[in-house]
């Protein structure tokens, strides 16, 4: 498979999907309840999602490029609706306060690895720091990797409401070493509550928002909401 055409095969599998399982398309939420298997997590929740399988290993996807990212050259631009406009470099993310933390990872192709552990920083404190505005309601997280061929770059969308959840941290450290390349290193948004694709890899923007901005993979079919437990992966509208 080319690198050229790894975004137009997805797309078409989504497309598929759609046809395959409507129960995944266009999710209502109102009066159900969460949907899974296994023990409850710390959040009360399945711990396996409706429609997941559980792997031991950390499979790699992405948009065809893993960008190579030293981190004496990483920049993190918050931008957007606050009050404190400012670009983070290395040394500056990393005399953030650290939290470590153990969550789980759900795929929205349907695996989920439990038990992760990872160090880095929570998204709140990024939000504390930069200082939201009132009418700020959303965040479109930008990634350094781009669609081949193209200087279409990799953006996700998600609510600041669910932004900052405690467990949504920029991660640098998996399982007690540097994030590796593939994942997304030197640094990542992640997303535990939320499908994992909601966390932008190579992340170098946090832009708040006052209305919503469909980032990549929304304007090509998957969800806007991406809720795990209710088989939320899909989207017509």
């Amino acid at each position: 498979m080319s690198q050229d055409d790894l975004v137009e095969r997805r797309r078409k599998y989504i497309q598929r999907q759609i046809a395959l399982d409507k129960s995944a398309v266009n999710v209502a939420f109102s009066g159900r309840t969460p949907q899974g298997s296994g023990r409850r997590n710390r959040h009360g929740m399945p711990q396996l999602p409706v429609g997941q399988h559980e792997v031991k290993n950390w499979p790699v996807l992405d948009l065809g490029e893993q960008p190579d990212v030293p981190r004496e050259a990483w920049k993190l631009e918050i931008a957007g609706l606050v009050e404190n406009p400012c670009t983070l470099s290395w040394p500056e993310l990393l005399a953030l306060p650290q939290v470590e933390d153990v969550s789980d990872f759900h795929c929205v192709t349907t695996w989920s690895r439990y038990d992760n552990h990872w160090r880095g920083v929570k998204f709140s404190t990024i939000a504390e720091m930069a200082i939201p505005k009132p009418e700020a309601k959303f965040i479109l997280c930008t990634g350094s990797d781009f669609m081949p061929g193209s200087r279409v770059p990799y953006t996700v969308n998600v609510p600041l409401a669910r932004a900052l959840d405690e467990d949504v941290l920029l991660v640098h450290t998996w399982e007690g070493k540097p994030l590796p390349r593939e994942h997304g290193g030197p640094c990542r948004m992640i997303t535990p509550k939320l499908y994992a694709w909601k966390g932008a890899k190579w992340i170098r923007k946090i832009e708040f928002l006052a209305e919503d901005k469909k980032g990549f993979w929304e304007i090509r079919g998957y969800s806007n909401s991406a809720e795990p437990w209710f088989n939320d992966r899909y989207a017509t509208e």
